[in-house]
């Protein structure tokens, strides 16, 4: 089967635990509450993409163990189609996620087990996947060398290229060059630019720089107050959508650009696609949780309508 959206990134179950403040070395607290669940940014861009009803593949690596069977089972439950490989010597990424009980503050250690040996090969095993769909994305939380050459055999491809430079990063040229979209948010606009971003003004010169580096064009998150897109000709500001309030904004990126890489592969123009990622993200924020507060396709075309 021939996949509309073609997603490489990680997996990772997130561990989470609040409690009033992090233990000293060698001490024994307890807790108020702990929550397991689905994560990692590849992993909830496939779901987002799923649930706005895009035929959806993810490659990654796992292991054979009780968390790859919650990543088999998530991405199940969306309609992801698993391009995973999973190793019997390795583990399945996991986060652990201090979280203070007062302030919300946190404090994570990342592990991603198997996806951090992402490999060319691994690219290699998914080649027809990756020529015959209609767009490509990734980020960063996998080898980098690995999301540039899986990029790179996306474009040859003829596919429509997206990255997420995400967690922030500096990147070389090549690799932004290689992009249709490049959607990072403020903080990673300016670990790639160079470019503080505090406004719609700034987010306008980083998205310049970025289509100097080669990008096609440049979508800057700016969380409440929308995005800004910079295509070279168009410049264009995308107001927030208000959904309700706001409950959690983890994986509230990962909604964008999932439903954006969705709404892409079906022929809808960068800002009406901007417009239903935006719609993605604000379902989102208004529930709990990451992949699971993902929206479904009739949820975010209702919204549109208001």
């Amino acid at each position: 089967m021939t996949l509309d959206v073609v997603i490489l990134g990680v997996f990772v179950a997130d561990t989470a635990y609040r409690a009033k403040r992090q233990p000293r070395m060698g001490e024994t607290i307890l807790g108020q509450s702990f929550a397991l669940g689905p994560g990692g940014k590849g992993s909830n861009q496939s779901v987002a993409a799923g649930m706005a009803g895009a035929t959806v593949g993810f490659i990654t690596k796992l292991g054979k163990d009780p968390f790859a069977d919650m990543a088999l089972a998530t991405w199940k439950k969306a309609g992801v189609t698993s391009l995973a490989t999973q190793c019997a010597d390795d583990y399945t990424g996991a986060a652990y996620i201090f979280i203070d009980e007062k302030t919300g503050d946190n404090a994570i250690i990342v592990c991603p087990g198997a996806a951090a040996t992402i490999s060319f090969s691994d690219i290699d095993a998914q080649a027809e996947a990756i020529q015959e769909c209609k767009v490509f994305m990734t980020q960063l939380e996998q080898p980098i060398d690995a999301a540039e050459y899986a990029l790179a055999c996306a474009r040859k491809a003829g596919a429509t290229t997206i990255l997420n430079p995400a967690p922030a990063a500096e990147l070389p040229a090549s690799m932004i060059a290689l992009c249709d979209f490049v959607t990072p948010n403020e903080t990673e606009a300016e670990a790639i630019t160079g470019i503080t971003v505090n406004s719609p003004k700034d987010a306008g010169a980083a998205a310049e720089a970025l289509l100097a580096k080669g990008a096609g064009a440049a979508i800057i998150t700016l969380g409440e107050n929308g995005c800004l897109y910079h295509d070279g000709t168009n410049s264009v500001h995308v107001p927030a959508i208000n959904a309700g309030p706001v409950v959690e904004t983890t994986g509230a990126g990962d909604a964008f650009n999932g439903g954006f890489a969705a709404a892409i592969a079906e022929g809808r123009s960068p800002l009406e696609a901007i417009r239903f990622g935006t719609a993605t993200a604000a379902i989102s924020v208004t529930r709990p949780g990451t992949a699971p507060s993902m929206p479904a396709r009739k949820e975010v075309e209702s919204l549109l309508r208001k």
